[in-house]
Parts: C-alpha cells; sequence; structure tokens
C-alpha cells in the first residue's frame, strides 16, 4: 500500500492539482463577492451561498482524493456500465425531477439537490474514450462515427427533454477529439461552415445566401486545384445558364424566383462535373462537392428550424445577431452584464466593491454570469488573469493527454479538455454579448454543488489516468 501510494504521489501531476486549487479558491472568492451580505458577513454562514459553496468545496476535494485512490482499471473496465448508470438517471429525472426555471433536470432530497446532466459529462467521455480506443475502430469509417453518434445523442437528446438545451450543447464539443483522432478536417470544416449559413439565413435571402455558398465553393476549388481557366470556365457556364433562365422567365412572364433559377444552374453545373472529377481521379474534389451540396440543401431548412426553436431561445438569438434589440426585456441580462464588466476598468473597482453587484443589478450573477464579477471588481488585469489560468488549466490538460501511452488516456484527456474549452468560450462569451445566452457554468466559478463535483471528477480521472501512464502500453 505504501509503495502504491509512493507511486501516485511521485507521478501525479501536481501542477494541474495546483492550478485547479487556485481556480476554486478565486472562483469561491468571486461568489462571495457576487452575494455578499454585510449581515451574513461569516465565510462558514451556510445559510448563505457562498458558505454552501465552501461545504461543496470540500465535499469535491474528498471526492478527488476518492478518485486518485481509485485503481485506473476500474475506470477503463467499468466506463460503460458507468455511463448506463447516468443514461438511466437522465431518464428517471424526467419522471421523478424537480422543475426548476422551466427545466426538470433535478433531483431534490430535502434541502440536497443534484443535477444529473452534469455528472452525464464525464461518463460520456468515458464512454466515447472505451470505445475509440478499441482495436477495430476507424474514425472515418462510418459505422465508428454512427457507434460515437449514438453515445453522444442519447444524453444530449434526454436533457433536451429537460428542457436544458445548454446543457445538451455541451456534447457537440467531443468533435475535437475526433479530430484529433483522424476526423478528416472537411467535417470539422463542415461544422464551421454549417453554423456560418444558419446565422447567414438568419439575416438575408435567401438567394444571398445562395450566392454566398457558390462563392465559398468556387474559392474552395480554387485552391485545391490553382486552375484559373477551370474556373472561369464553370463562372461561365454559371453565368450564362443563369442569364438564359432569366431570358425565358422574361419571355413567358413565369413565376419562378431568382433563387430557384440560380439553384437549378449550380445543380445542373454540379452533376455535371461528377464525371470529369472521377476521370481526372480528383478525389479531393468530392468532399468538397459534398459539402457543398449539404450546405445547398441546409439552408433553407434554417428558417424551419429556427420557427421551432422555444421563443425565449428565439429571442436570445435575435438579440445576439441585431435583429432585435430589447434591453429590457431579452437583452437585459447581456447588456447589465456588459456595463458591469465595463464599468471596472483596467484594474477594477475592488474586492466586495462592486456597485453593479451589491445592487443585484445582473440576474443569476453567482452562476451563469458569475465572469461579470470578476471584471467589475479585477477589472481588465483581473479578467485576463482568470482567462490566462483557465487557459493554461485547458492547455496543461492537452500536455498531459499528448503524453500518454494508452489510447484510451489520450481520447480521455482530449475529452476533458474539450468539455471544459466549451464551458469557458460559451460562458465567457455571453456574458460579453459574444454567444447566445444557453446557460452553463463557468468551471470553478459559477455557484453550485453538481457543476464543482462533475467537473472536480472529470478532472480528477484523468489525473488518476495520468499518474499510471507509465504502467500502461496499450
Amino acid at each position: 500500500m505504501n509503495s502504491r501510494s509512493n507511486n501516485l504521489l511521485a507521478n501525479i501531476d501536481w501542477v494541474s492539482i495546483l492550478l485547479y486549487l487556485l481556480l476554486v479558491f478565486i472562483g469561491w472568492l468571486n461568489i462571495y463577492a457576487a452575494v455578499y451580505d454585510e449581515n451574513h458577513s461569516s465565510i462558514f454562514d451556510i445559510s448563505q451561498k457562498y458558505g454552501k459553496q465552501l461545504v461543496w468545496i470540500g465535499a469535491a476535494f474528498v471526492l478527488a482524493f476518492l478518485v486518485l485512490l481509485t485503481d485506473s482499471k476500474f475506470f477503463t473496465t467499468f466506463s460503460m456500465v458507468i455511463y448506463g448508470i447516468m443514461i438511466f438517471l437522465l431518464i428517471a429525472v424526467l419522471f421523478l425531477g424537480t422543475e426548476t426555471k422551466g427545466a426538470r433536470s433535478w433531483f431534490e432530497i430535502g434541502d440536497f439537490r443534484i443535477q444529473p446532466a452534469e455528472f452525464a459529462k464525464f461518463a460520456t467521455n468515458l464512454a466515447i474514450a472505451y470505445v475509440m480506443s478499441r482495436h477495430n475502430f476507424k474514425v472515418m469509417r462510418f459505422s465508428s462515427l454512427l457507434t460515437i453518434g449514438l453515445i453522444l445523442a442519447l444524453p444530449a437528446g434526454l436533457i433536451i427533454l429537460q428542457n436544458d438545451t445548454g446543457s445538451a450543447l455541451v456534447y457537440s464539443s467531443f468533435i475535437l477529439v475526433l479530430f484529433r483522432e483522424g476526423l478528416h478536417g472537411s467535417i470539422l470544416l463542415l461544422c464551421f461552415v454549417a453554423a456560418a449559413i444558419f446565422v447567414m439565413a438568419l439575416l438575408y435571402s435567401p438567394f444571398t445566401v445562395l450566392l454566398v455558398i457558390i462563392g465559398g465553393s468556387l474559392i474552395a476549388f480554387y485552391y485545391y486545384r490553382h486552375d484559373i481557366r477551370e474556373l472561369f470556365q464553370i463562372i461561365l457556364f454559371i453565368g450564362c445558364g443563369f442569364g438564359l433562365f432569366a431570358l425565358i422567365k422574361w419571355i413567358f412572364n413565369l413565376s419562378i424566383s431568382d433563387y430557384y433559377m440560380l439553384l437549378i444552374v449550380y445543380v445542373i453545373t454540379s452533376i455535371t462535373a461528377i464525371y470529369p472529377i472521377y476521370k481526372r481521379k480528383m478525389k479531393n474534389m468530392i468532399p468538397l462537392l459534398l459539402i457543398s451540396w449539404l450546405c445547398v440543401g441546409a439552408a433553407p431548412s434554417v428558417n424551419y428550424v429556427f420557427d421551432h426553436l422555444q421563443s425565449h431561445q428565439q429571442d436570445r438569438i435575435n438579440e445576439l445577431l441585431g435583429i432585435k434589440v430589447d434591453p429590457k426585456g431579452t437583452g437585459y441580462n447581456v447588456t447589465q452584464s456588459k456595463i458591469a464588466i465595463g464599468s471596472g476598468g483596467l484594474l477594477g473597482k475592488g474586492f466586495l466593491q462592486g456597485t453593479q453587484t451589491k445592487l443585484n443589478f445582473v440576474p443569476e450573477q453567482s452562476t451563469d454570469f458569475i465572469f461579470c464579477t470578476v471584471g467589475e471588481e479585477w477589472g481588465f488585469m483581473g479578467s485576463m488573469i482568470v482567462v490566462a489560468l483557465l487557459t493554461a488549466f485547458i492547455l496543461r490538460i492537452i500536455k498531459l493527454a499528448e503524453r500518454q501511452r494508452s489510447s484510451f488516456s489520450r481520447i480521455y484527456g482530449y475529452g476533458v479538455a474539450s468539455i471544459l474549452f466549451f464551458h469557458v468560450a460559451v460562458n465567457i462569451g455571453m456574458t460579453i454579448g459574444m454567444v447566445p445566452v444557453i446557460g452553463i457554468p463557468l468551471p470553478f466559478f459559477s455557484y453550485g454543488g453538481s457543476s464543482l463535483w462533475s467537473f472536480t471528477i472529470l478532472i480528477f480521472i484523468f489525473l488518476r489516468l495520468d499518474a499510471n501512464r507509465l504502467q500502461v502500453f496499450r
């Protein structure tokens, strides 16, 4: 036992543990500042949020210690069992859970509440690592991608049924893990293009969006082929085809729109390009052609998808894109958050001196909008220090993941980094008005036991795997 303990102490990454402790401590200070009450100034007052958070921090340390004492083979062996248990809890909470702010995602026993959706992240990460580390897994094989898609879709779908879309979106971060393990860059590009098309389709007409898609496809074609003559031939073909359709429309007084005329011409052009692609063995053109067709097909469906979002989600997206300006309604949280952050200036107003915080201008300031407390009291410099510490922690996780001998540990480590990155980027982004408000916590800073415990388990499982890296060769 002593030999095992000595090996653990020697091999564990103390830099990561130090960063974790530092972030948890700074996070607790900001929760204390966000809800500080002169009548309840004791840090041990568990009637206040900062007192409760201190209790949860203590429990998180116990969880971290227990995870480190657990044999690393337990996590590799029982990954799918842990995943199955979490799926069962996600189903159970739909029927037995307590509804809070429109979301039925909490188990409540007396004053104690726990949110299974938070813990499902590390369980899903374990399942992904288990499946992807199997010898017969090939990331570009359709059956493999389908398996990963089902593993991610099951918890994400159950969380959406709980009316917690923000937590479900976290599972999209696993595409970074797939990319690290060999997913073709065109698929990652497709995800970014899909997001861009979604935004453009809400802001501009279908004809304009189609023009942008065609223009982007032509630029990508030239990038791969470097043949200016072929590029001009395609442009000429599309231009003449559209002109011919316009002439026919004018002569026969047809009611067909410019969008459909351009769409027909582009589809014909693309189909006629299939034979030359195969004849000249230009296999790198096939992904480009597929992406282009997917974009053309997806653009008209954006409004349909948008119309089926919940009204508050539509309002937040419209507010972000400037389609709808409602600073006293939908945009109130973000407006007050930006005022609070901006009022901090370069060095901030000082600890416990934030006026926006004291007067409760920012709703959810101790949870989703905790970063505005950092901005107001610590200023630009303090905010940059916090961002730097979070970034350093994520980069440290990536560095540890790269040194793993076990593919399971490497994949799990990248999953940890991806989840943390998504939470940090989206949470800070929504407090400064860069992304829609979707209600996910800032790791180690946002008030709440479930969030802190889940991040602690997520991270310390990886640190335990890393400590055992020298004994693993698979």
